[in-house]
C-alpha cells in the first residue's frame, strides 16, 4: 500500500516498535522461541516485517519486555493485512503436532457482534430495573474452539474461567490439566517449587502442542491451548530435568473419577 511521502506506514511502525521491545528484552531469537509458543524463524519474520505477527505474539513480547501493550496493540490493529491467531504451523509441527486443520482466524463478524452486545448491555445497565452491566471487554474471551488453537490461555482471557480437571503432584512440582468451558480449550499448567527448564505440553488424540521455557523464566507456566469438546481424554504433561509427569482424564472413566 502506498503512503504519503515522509510518512511511516502502520506496519513499518509496528516492526520498529517490535524490534525496540526485542532489544529491550536482551533476548536472542532462539531465546524468544524458548519463552513463547513461536519458533525462531517465525520471530525472524515478525521482526523483519516479512509477516505480520499474531496478536498473542505481540502481547508475549510486551510481557517479556515489561512494557504496556496498549500502544503496541494499537499499531498492530492499524497495520495492513490479516494476521493468524496463534503460533506458526511449522513450530507446532516441530513439537510433534499432527493436528490437521490450518490456523483459523477469529471471525471479524463474531468480534463485532460481541462488542455490540457488550455496548448494548452497558447502555441498558443504567436504566432502572435493568440487568447488571456486562463484563468488561478485557474479561471476554478473544477466541473459541479452533480459533484458540495454539494461543496462550492468559493472553486470550480463557484462563478466567479455567477449571483444574486433573492433577499430579511431586515434592518439586505440580502438573494440572486445565479446561476453559467458555473457550472450549484445554492446556497443561506446571507449578514448580524451584526454577528449572521445562517443556509443557497438552495432547488430545494425535494432536500435541507444547512450549519450552528456560529456568530463568519463572512466569511462564502454560502450554498452548488445544480446542476440545470435553476435557475427558486430554493429557497434560511437563518434562523437567529429564523426567516427564502427566495427568489427565481417562476417556472411559466417569467424570468424577479423576487421576
Amino acid at each position: 500500500m502506498r503512503h504519503p511521502q515522509g510518512s511511516i506506514a502502520p506496519d513499518e511502525s509496528l516492526v520498529v516498535r517490535l524490534r525496540e521491545l526485542k532489544d529491550r528484552t536482551g533476548l536472542s531469537l532462539a531465546a524468544l522461541a524458548a519463552r513463547t509458543p513461536y519458533s525462531k524463524s517465525a520471530w525472524h519474520r515478525y521482526l523483519s516485517g516479512g509477516k505480520r505477527p499474531p496478536r498473542p505474539a505481540v502481547e508475549a513480547l510486551c510481557r517479556l519486555a515489561d512494557a504496556d501493550p496498549t500502544a503496541v496493540l494499537a499499531l498492530w490493529e492499524a497495520a495492513d493485512g490479516p494476521a493468524p491467531p496463534g503460533p506458526s504451523v511449522e513450530h507446532a509441527e516441530a513439537r510433534r503436532s499432527s493436528w490437521p486443520p490450518p490456523w483459523l482466524p477469529v471471525s471479524a463478524l463474531a468480534l463485532f457482534g460481541a462488542a455490540t452486545a457488550v455496548a448494548a448491555a452497558v447502555a441498558l445497565s443504567g436504566r432502572p430495573g435493568s440487568a447488571p452491566a456486562a463484563r468488561p471487554m478485557s474479561e471476554v474471551p478473544r477466541c473459541h474452539g479452533t480459533s484458540c488453537q495454539g494461543e496462550l490461555p492468559d493472553t486470550s482471557a480463557c484462563a478466567r474461567d479455567a477449571q483444574t480437571r486433573s492433577t499430579v503432584t511431586d515434592p518439586a512440582y505440580a502438573v494440572r490439566l486445565r479446561y476453559s468451558p467458555s473457550c472450549g480449550t484445554a492446556w497443561s499448567e506446571v507449578r514448580m517449587r524451584s526454577p528449572r527448564a521445562r517443556e509443557v505440553s497438552v495432547r488430545a488424540g494425535d494432536a500435541i502442542l507444547s512450549a519450552s521455557y528456560p529456568a530463568d523464566d519463572v512466569t511462564s507456566v502454560n502450554s498452548p491451548m488445544l480446542p476440545v469438546g470435553s476435557p475427558r481424554g486430554v493429557e497434560a504433561c511437563a518434562e523437567m530435568g529429564g523426567k516427564v509427569a502427566c495427568t489427565g482424564l481417562d476417556a472411559g472413566r466417569p467424570p468424577g473419577d479423576r487421576g
